[in-house]
């Protein structure tokens, strides 16, 4: 499935950018834009919250045929069968993932080479490395350098996913890495507009 999958602009959710409005509404604006992937990360829901969360959510990506990954909870990502799980250094190991979701996308968090290397030579689909800028919507990640990033991407045969920090301000900086797609979170979901925020995006990625 990896071989297919566009990872060029590639969604991860924070509710708390939206404010009072709709996160299922506001993916699906996202991915009228122009979005290739949609991450649903929720970290404060319940499991039953998460879960209902994530079933409306894959309705939508589905119509769309664009792929739900799913951030840390297997047990989520395999009760309304995503497309795949993606699992930080401190997540599940990205070997038991494999083990217990097979046939599906699994991405890897790296913030150095050597976890890059070591997530592909356990068969991750793709790598998302960061933070490459500082970001408010996860302030614990540490910073790569846009230099640390090109390595990364020469260095490795699986596609990489940039994150953190990146706007439209920067994007192009990033994609001149040689990356395969870039993150983005507050660049889409603290838009007004979310459409129009997307396809701004979507034509820089697309001059690169």
């Amino acid at each position: 499935m990896s071989e297919a999958v566009d990872y060029s602009l590639y969604l991860v959710t924070d509710r708390e950018l939206l404010g009072k409005r709709d996160l299922v509404d506001s993916i699906e604006r996202a991915i009228q834009g122009g979005v290739t992937l949609v991450q649903l990360r929720e970290k404060s829901l319940s499991t039953l919250e998460f879960l209902q969360m994530a079933l409306r959510v894959k309705e939508i990506t589905d119509r769309y045929h664009i792929p739900l990954i799913i951030n840390d909870r297997l047990d989520i990502a395999l009760a309304v069968d995503a497309d795949g799980l993606h699992v930080g250094q401190d997540d599940l190991p990205m070997l038991k993932a494999r083990e217990l979701f097979p046939h599906k996308l699994i991405g890897v968090s790296a913030s150095t080479l050597t976890e890059a290397l070591l997530a592909q030579l356990q068969g991750a689909d793709y790598i998302g490395v960061g933070a490459i800028f500082k970001t408010t919507t996860k302030t614990e990640a540490p910073e790569v350098s846009l230099e640390q990033l090109a390595l990364i991407k020469k260095s490795v045969t699986i596609p990489v996913v940039a994150i953190g920090g990146i706007n439209r301000s920067n994007l192009q900086q990033v994609m001149a890495t040689g990356v395969d797609g870039v993150s983005v979170v507050s660049a889409i979901l603290a838009q007004e507009n979310i459409v129009e925020a997307t396809k701004q995006l979507k034509d820089l990625i697309l001059l690169n």
